[in-house]
């Protein structure tokens, strides 16, 4: 009776297909034990929405910069209201240390980075997004895991459907946690015996804190620091898959930003120059690579920290990101890939993401030629690039 109701009232364009994908979604929610009523007065309102879509299918045209990147996330307003709520709430910050071990300026910002520190939710119904994205085949089976997560989520009484609102892809509340997520990691810190993540601070940084330590974070360990090299640094040496302890890094010339010298201890850290020899250069812990595995992201990863710096009272960065960077689209990343790849460097798949491997192959083209093998793209090295394959023999 149940599939039958949900059948009428899901009609996707003129075909059905929506209407009968999420009558197969109930049936396999009611075999994985979530309760009729959830099924039902969750199932029987959801709506396909094309824009959904849309947005999933949408590449933008052109790479990020870390200069564009960083910039727009790290600003002064951003540190001082991070500040003003390390203090607002260092009771519960530092209760949530004290158990977890993730330091307090490390929650607010990734609280900035993911929502503004609450002022950007996203305003999409999570259930409507998850269940879109559930019935078309691109990533139907991960999505379809995701909606019956929401569903779980909702059966155990943490939040109602309707204000489980969040990004167009389902990410959710104050820290943006996938449904999945949620059920593995949130908390319920205010003992009101709902994990509120949309409406509790408690849940949402406790949540937060409990998801790093899962994640491996390391106790008494910094996410990295922002260093200067000298000026006949081998860049070679860069990259998130080379990492020397500390006393090698300073043998080499490696100071702090400030000039000073590092502390010599063994602790292993990689180098990155994300902007170029001509940016900011970073020494990154394996706290770094923790971060990483909440966003995948090098970028991010570094707003985080150095976000996490500020708000505890660190000056901004001693060196900016240059902002004259090339700007260049995914389709000339996919024909920089194919051409390193023509050239015999291996540069992954030619997909047009501009990720390590490409930065790696571009090093690695550098050091061939004889430049600074920083891993970095400009205008002439792409030329350079592109007249070293037309010169191949045919």
């Amino acid at each position: 009776m149940l599939l039958g109701w949900l059948s009428v009232h899901n009609v996707y364009a003129d075909t059905g297909h929506f209407s009968e994908c999420i009558s197969r979604i109930g049936v396999q929610a009611k075999t994985e034990g979530i309760s009729d009523t959830t099924i039902q007065q969750v199932l029987s309102k959801v709506r396909h929405n094309q824009r959904v879509i849309e947005l999933d299918r949408r590449q933008p045209e052109f790479t990020q910069t870390f200069a564009n990147y960083f910039n727009l996330r790290i600003n002064d307003e951003r540190v001082q209201r991070g500040r003003e709520l390390l203090a607002k709430h260092r009771g519960l910050l530092n209760q949530i240390q004290q158990e977890s071990g993730i330091p307090a300026q490390y929650l607010v910002s990734f609280w900035g980075l993911e929502t503004s520190y609450g002022g950007n939710f996203g305003d999409w119904s999570v259930t409507d997004s998850l269940a879109t994205l559930a019935c078309d085949p691109r990533r139907s089976s991960f999505f379809t895991q995701e909606l019956l997560n929401a569903l779980r989520i909702v059966d155990a009484g943490d939040i109602s459907a309707e204000r489980m609102i969040g990004s167009w892809a389902g990410a959710m509340g104050h820290m943006q946690f996938m449904p999945s997520t949620f059920l593995r990691y949130a908390k319920d810190m205010d003992g009101d015996g709902r994990r509120d993540l949309w409406g509790s601070i408690p849940d949402a940084l406790g949540s937060a804190a409990n998801f790093l330590r899962q994640l491996g974070w390391v106790p008494g360990l910094d996410w990295g620091q922002e260093v200067r090299l000298p000026a006949a640094f081998d860049y070679s040496l860069a990259g998130r898959d080379q990492m020397l302890n500390l006393i090698e890094w300073a043998k080499l010339g490696v100071t702090t930003a400030s000039g000073t010298a590092l502390t010599p201890t063994e602790q292993r850290a990689a180098l990155l120059v994300p902007g170029g020899h001509r940016g900011p250069a970073f020494l990154v812990t394996k706290n770094f690579y923790i971060i990483m595995r909440w966003n995948r992201s090098e970028f991010y990863a570094l707003s985080v920290g150095h976000l996490a710096d500020r708000i505890a009272g660190a000056p901004a960065l001693q060196r900016l990101p240059p902002i004259d960077t090339i700007k260049i689209t995914r389709e000339q990343v996919r024909q920089l890939q194919m051409d390193l790849s023509a050239l015999g460097i291996d540069a992954g798949e030619a997909d047009g993401v501009m990720g390590s491997a490409t930065r790696q192959a571009i090093s690695r083209f550098q050091q061939n030629t004889q430049r600074i093998a920083d891993g970095h793209l400009d205008a002439a090295l792409l030329t350079a690039i592109r007249e070293a394959v037309n010169t191949l023999p045919r």
